[in-house]
């Protein structure tokens, strides 16, 4: 079933976003986080047994999925994501037989819109495998900042992205179109010596604030500091470096195929529930 047409809310500056990503490179981007997907996303697909001749990469930034993924896929082609959700994805139906993308879904307005543009570029039985950051990825620095922003200047502004939850993900690859969809998690625990170190391993990740409705002001020395003070107070380890969470969500979906497992339709069994247990029940 295709996604509402109903406008999607634009949550985040995708200019910005670009901007953002490059000041990364020129500091030299942290990719600790990318790595790990590429290598994991390499493993998955390895488990599939079957040939990608066409696929194309949504979005990823750098090289490193692309890279990993050269023996695995005969032609892997990239696809940037529009700075505008009302431009199209430029793929074609019915073309690709796998669609792959690495940390980029999460920064998408219209999601469903998107993944519906996937669904229809996929052949018969094509597949998607993406991974995107969501759950409960950087709840400390989000609670640190919100308990400080409340303390030293009496509210609180929009600093960390909304994160997409499981269940959420799972029924919107139901809703656009995906049969057999599987959806999981892979929690990465990050150690730092300080919250400002962190901080600036996001900057270097390219992933600082791109919400639209982020505050423009630069923020206080001392609102900094109480953060930084309570990150400290409730997230470090006894030897004193602090914790950052990293939820990363898989997903995969499947262009329906008259090939894949069926659901039975109701009323179609052939023995009753009823007289399994009472056969199993003790005389």
């Amino acid at each position: 079933m295709a996604p509402s047409p109903t406008a999607a809310p634009v949550l985040f500056d995708r200019a910005l976003l670009r901007a953002r990503q490059s000041r990364a490179a020129a500091l030299g981007a942290a990719t600790f986080l990318l790595d790990r997907v590429a290598e994991d996303m390499s493993e998955r697909l390895h488990a599939v047994l079957r040939e990608f001749r066409t696929a194309a990469d949504i979005g990823t930034a750098g090289e490193q999925l692309r890279n990993v993924l050269a023996g695995r896929v005969d032609q892997l082609t990239p696809v940037a994501l529009p700075d505008l959700e009302s431009e199209p994805l430029r793929l074609s139906p019915d073309i690709l037989d796998l669609a792959v993308s690495a940390l980029a879904l999460q920064f998408v307005n219209d999601l469903p819109g998107v993944l519906a543009q996937i669904r229809r570029a996929l052949k018969p039985d094509g597949l998607l495998l993406a991974a995107m950051i969501g759950g409960d990825t950087l709840t400390e620095l989000r609670q640190s900042f919100a308990a400080a922003e409340a303390e030293c200047e009496g509210g609180v502004s929009p600093r960390v992205a909304p994160s997409a939850d499981l269940r959420e993900i799972g029924a919107l690859l139901q809703r656009t179109g995906f049969a057999l969809p599987v959806i999981d998690v892979d929690r990465v625990v990050v150690r730092y010596d300080s919250a400002f170190a962190l901080m600036a391993d996001l900057r270097r990740m390219g992933a600082t604030n791109i919400l639209v409705e982020r505050r423009r002001t630069p923020t206080r020395r001392a609102t900094l500091l109480r953060m930084a003070q309570i990150y400290s107070e409730r997230f470090a380890d006894s030897d004193g470096r602090i914790r950052a969470t990293f939820d990363v969500i898989w997903l995969s979906g499947w262009a329906p195929h008259a090939s894949q497992q069926q659901p039975l339709k109701p009323g179609s069994a052939k023995a009753s529930l009823a007289e399994a247990v009472k056969r199993l029940a003790p005389e």
